[in-house]
């Protein structure tokens, strides 16, 4: 692998998703790792910037790479009906044209890294080196992993041990593939005092559009006595003012606090000051059942929290997963149980955490490769 990593993905940037943070976080430790980052991505929606600038200031980051936004002249992303075909159209459409720009232009030092089947396809296709971080299981990624693979060029990261088993159900996978579960970085966590009982939920309250069930933790807090309070960190302007509506109605009101999105080093202080971290999900989509690796669990974890998560089989996958007090999904009595024996969890020493770090993910990434 040469010191030039070309970043090429069909998210967009800035934006208000975990999977956003993910790349740049990720591009931050790449280029801590010594390589020279390009990133190539569509400029798909009104919000979409290719300036650095306007990056680093919305990631509260001061990175220095190279920036590539193109064109997006595709269906997806105009309005919101049809959005799953216009997506699979676009980004098809996308991917080919910008792998062929790439290909025209590609040097024998340059390798490519992406979190889009379909760019892992097409320059699969022409034998460039490129790895495919894998997050999610379609039956669509199935067929394009088995067809890119045919390359000996092509590698896949995998996020969880479940989403690699489900794919070797269907195909043998050589030495090309390895798992790497998300990270933390670790620069942004600073020792503090706990508030004691002080709980708290970071991140998206909707995921593909749909409730992560928050209306059942409002509605289980509720329940819990008086030495425990509650914040909800990630709403937007009308989720706030839905959830403090909502709210009013309950007799523990006065504990709870909504606020909205914020940067990663301003949620790192709430976080480090809580005593608890929730994770929450639906049971109304695979992902979140089985494939997650989410963010802020690892962030729950570099910011010394108890955790309290969803018995499911993702959560049930993640390192240090016998550090969770686990509860049954719509369960208030569960829940409420979880939360007490939580406070008798241990917390990740420091040398754990280092296995948990951005840093050392993206190192074990880099060795892969290589």
């Amino acid at each position: 692998m040469s010191n030039n990593l070309i970043y090429i993905t069909y998210q967009t940037f800035p934006a208000e998703t975990a999977n956003s943070l993910q790349t740049v976080s990720n591009i931050k430790y790449f280029l801590n790792n010594g390589l020279n980052v390009r990133l190539i991505f569509p400029l798909r929606d009104s919000s979409s910037s290719d300036s650095l600038d306007i990056i680093n200031d919305y990631y509260g980051m001061n990175l220095k790479f190279s920036i590539n936004g193109t064109a997006h002249n595709y269906p997806f992303g105009k309005n919101n009906s049809l959005n799953r075909i216009k997506y699979l159209i676009s980004h098809f459409l996308w991917a080919k044209k910008t792998v062929k720009k790439l290909v025209k232009a590609f040097d024998v030092n340059d390798y490519c890294f992406t979190r889009s089947d379909w760019v892992f396809y097409f320059l699969s296709k022409h034998k460039i080196p490129v790895t495919f971080e894998c997050h999610q299981y379609t039956k669509l990624r199935k067929v394009l992993i088995y067809l890119s693979l045919k390359s000996q060029n092509s590698k896949i990261v995998f996020l969880n041990h479940l989403l690699l088993s489900d794919y070797l159900k269907k195909y043998k996978l050589d030495k090309n593939y390895s798992v790497n579960h998300n990270g933390v970085d670790l620069s942004l966590f600073k020792k503090t005092s706990k508030k004691a009982g002080q709980i708290i939920f970071v991140g998206r309250l909707k995921r593909f559009g749909k409730s992560r069930n928050l209306e059942f933790l409002l509605r289980s807090f509720d329940q819990l006595n008086k030495d425990y309070s509650l914040k909800i960190i990630g709403a937007t302007e009308e989720e706030l003012l839905e959830l403090n509506k909502n709210i009013k109605e309950l007799k523990s009101r006065k504990r709870i606090e909504i606020l909205p999105r914020m940067n990663h080093e301003n949620i790192s202080k709430y976080l480090s000051e809580s005593e608890i971290g929730i994770l929450i999900n639906s049971n109304k989509d695979t992902h979140s059942k089985k494939y997650t690796s989410p963010l802020k669990y690892f962030e729950y974890l570099a910011g010394d929290l108890k955790i309290v998560a969803t018995d499911c089989e993702a959560h049930k996958a993640l390192p240090f997963a016998n550090n969770i007090s686990f509860f049954s999904l719509n369960d208030e009595k569960s829940f409420i149980e979880a939360i007490k024996k939580s406070t008798k969890m241990s917390i990740l020493s420091e040398k754990d955490k280092i296995d948990i770090s951005l840093d050392k993910r993206v190192k074990n990434i880099i060795s892969f490769i290589n």
